[in-house]
C-alpha cells in the first residue's frame, strides 16, 4: 500500500500546525496526552477499566501484545482507550496514531466484521495514521539533527519519548539518514 500524492507533504504541514497550536517547536518533544486535550479527546488507561471490564483486564495481562490503542466513539465525541502495560514510548506512539486518525478525520469503523466477527482493517488511513503519528512525534528536522550526528540517537530517543525502533523508522522513512550520508560524500 502507498500513501496518496501529496499525503506526505500535508502530514508534515498539519504536523507543524499542531505542534504550533501546542508551543512544540520540531525539536521538542510532543506530549500524545496535551494534544488529546486539546482536540478534547479524552484518553483512558485500561487498568483504569480493568475492575470493572474482564476484557481489559486480559488485555493488560493475559494478551497484552493484542490491543495497543483502539478510538471508541460516544456519538460523535471519540475516546482513545490505551494499553498502559506498555511501555511509555509505545504508549506514546500509539496515542500518537489514533490522534492520527482523529487529525485526519478518519470516520468511525466497526471494530468487528458483523458477518465473520474478525477484526476490520482498512490498509490505506492505518497508513495514514502511521505517518502522520511518526511527523508528530520526530519531525524531519529533528530526524535530519540526528542523522547529521548533531543529537546521539539515544539521548534522541529519551529527549522525545520515542522507542529505538520508532527513530530508526523515521530515519530511513524521511529519508534523513541517505540525505545526511550524501552531505558527507558517502553516496
Amino acid at each position: 500500500m502507498t500513501l496518496p500524492r501529496g499525503f506526505k507533504t500535508q502530514a508534515k504541514g498539519l504536523a507543524a500546525e499542531v505542534r504550533g497550536e501546542l508551543g512544540v517547536g520540531p525539536f521538542d518533544r510532543l506530549d500524545p496526552h496535551a494534544l488529546a486535550d486539546h482536540l478534547s479527546i479524552q484518553t483512558i488507561r485500561l487498568s483504569d477499566l480493568a475492575a470493572e471490564s474482564k476484557g481489559a483486564q486480559f488485555f493488560l495481562t493475559d494478551d497484552s501484545a493484542s490491543l495497543s490503542a483502539v478510538t471508541v466513539f460516544d456519538g460523535h465525541r471519540r475516546m482513545i482507550a490505551y494499553n498502559d502495560s506498555h511501555p511509555m514510548t509505545r504508549q506514546n506512539s500509539d496515542l500518537a496514531h489514533e490522534l492520527g486518525h482523529a487529525l485526519l478525520l478518519h470516520d468511525p469503523m466497526p471494530a468487528l466484521d458483523g458477518l465473520t466477527g474478525c477484526r476490520t482493517w482498512n490498509d490505506a488511513i492505518e497508513e495514514e495514521a502511521t505517518w502522520l503519528s511518526g511527523e508528530l512525534l520526530v519531525t524531519r528536522p529533528m530526524a535530519l539533527a540526528i542523522a547529521r550526528g548533531r543529537v546521539a540517537e539515544q539521548a534522541a530517543c529519551q529527549r522525545l519519548g520515542v522507542s529505538a525502533q520508532m527513530l530508526d523508522w523515521r530515519l530511513n522513512m524521511t529519508g534523513a539518514r541517505r540525505q545526511a550520508a550524501r552531505e558527507r560524500g558517502g553516496e
